[in-house]
């Protein structure tokens, strides 16, 4: 268990590092600032700035509990679907373990961001950064035009996402002593199906209101 632990402590500050290295790289205080001067005075975006930079600790905060959440709903899905498709004995700690190695897949996404944006399309806004998606669906249809309430299942749809759902069905068909086959079957009648219900409720809200 402490071995978990360490993963999820691990893996709390290596986002947080990625994300303060974007933000350094990527200079997002100076797009943010960008951003707002269309609308504001300097007064006023450089209060808004220092008001966000004196509340930051909050998000430090916030992704720890974002990680525990997310990898703690995850797993209970996985737990319930290993529990009608499989006749061994699993625990939720085990399959905790399993949900926290994927998570660091996640990470080479704001990798690649940093790398793309920096290197390659170096001329950009902060609507760039906010819906590129490296190897997306969204990538290969741009979000100019798209409808709103498409852009976050297209973000979804990525090779990333893929690898994180091949690992998962790999690490549970070996956790019930099945095969990857099997593994798969548990993924796609809990994993995904959770992932595709979230998805339409985040379709059904932007359309709603945005």
């Amino acid at each position: 268990m402490k071995k978990n632990y360490l993963k999820y402590f691990l893996l709390c500050t290596f986002l947080l590092i990625i994300s303060e290295t974007t933000k350094y790289f990527l200079l997002i205080d100076k797009l943010v600032y960008n951003s707002l001067a269309e609308n504001l005075t300097s007064s006023q975006i450089n209060n808004i700035i220092s008001l966000q930079k004196k509340w930051q600790w909050i998000g430090y905060l916030f992704v720890p509990i974002y990680v525990l959440l997310k990898t703690s709903i995850v797993a209970s899905v996985l737990y319930i679907g290993t529990f009608f498709f499989n006749k061994n004995e699993i625990t939720f700690k085990n399959i905790w373990s399993i949900v926290i190695n994927a998570e660091f897949i996640f990470l080479l996404m704001p990798i690649f961001k940093i790398v793309w944006f920096y290197f390659f399309q170096t001329n950009y806004t902060l609507e760039d950064i906010q819906y590129y998606f490296p190897l997306s669906a969204i990538n290969i249809t741009g979000y100019k035009g798209i409808e709103a309430w498409l852009i976050y299942p297209l973000q979804t749809l990525n090779l990333f996402e893929v690898a994180y759902i091949i690992y998962l069905s790999h690490q549970i068909g070996s956790l019930t002593k099945t095969n990857a086959d099997d593994g798969l079957k548990i993924v796609s009648y809990s994993y995904l199906l959770a992932l595709l219900l979230w998805v339409t409720v985040v379709m059904f809200f932007t359309l709603n209101y945005s």
